[in-house]
């Protein structure tokens, strides 16, 4: 969706506004696609607003009121789909003007230096091809379980 405040500068509108169809949840307010490859964990997801903001400090009441409802709901459904111990929410605002949060499953299996804040070292060492990410099939099989469950029961507006 290409929303009024697009900015083309910014990669996130950039990535917004895209018809790849990468998009596994979007309404007029977020927008979630799947990290790209290669892949750090399946159900490593990236929830984005729709319009060209860089936080919550900076919603607009409509995404103010929204947002914990929104939230709440795409991580719970997360944990379901991918039977994660619990999930993780992460954004720093420092990369792009545009806020994205990181949405992560925490699986029982990542090992101990892996989990909380070594999740990010996790994503930096296969970024950097120091460690093998995961295969994409996991990622398409999570991805579309992700986005049937989000179709059928999608988040409160």
């Amino acid at each position: 969706m290409k929303h009024e405040s697009y900015d083309e500068t910014c990669s996130i509108c950039r990535s917004n506004a895209a018809d790849d169809g990468t998009a596994v949840f979007e309404n007029d307010l977020w927008l979630i696609k799947h990290t790209g490859s290669p892949f750090p964990l399946a159900g490593w997801f990236l929830l984005q607003p729709q319009r060209h903001v860089q936080g919550p400090a900076r919603f607009n009441d409509e995404e103010a009121t929204n947002f914990g409802p929104a939230l709440r709901h795409f991580m719970r459904t997360l944990e379901v789909v991918t039977g994660s111990l619990r999930s993780y929410v992460v954004a720093f605002g420092e990369s792009y003007p545009h806020m994205h949060a990181h949405l992560i499953p925490r699986y029982a299996e990542l090992a101990d230096d892996e989990v909380a804040w070594g999740i990010a070292d996790r994503f930096r060492a296969i970024t950097a091809g120091e460690q093998t990410g995961v295969p994409e099939s996991d990622v398409t099989n999570i991805v579309e379980a992700y986005r049937t469950a989000l179709e059928s029961d999608p988040p409160p507006r």
